[in-house]
């Protein structure tokens, strides 16, 4: 299925949101959030929310420091 991750296009498999943060490599970073066409989706949500073809996924890492 084609998504788009932070505005670039992305082939994948996933089926869940989990799935495709899992296959990114940042499903199990602390400070991480993901919205679904512009929707945010609680981390506790991300493994039933289902990804659509053509979704749009923003994930957000939080960062500390000065």
């Amino acid at each position: 299925m084609r998504v788009t991750v932070n505005d670039e296009p992305k082939e994948t498999a996933a089926r869940s949101l989990a799935d495709l943060l899992a296959e990114l490599g940042v499903a199990q970073e602390p400070a991480v959030a993901a919205a679904v066409d512009e929707q945010v989706v609680p981390r506790s949500r991300w493994s039933a929310h289902a990804l659509a073809e053509g979704a749009r996924i923003l994930v957000i890492r939080a960062a500390q420091g000065g």
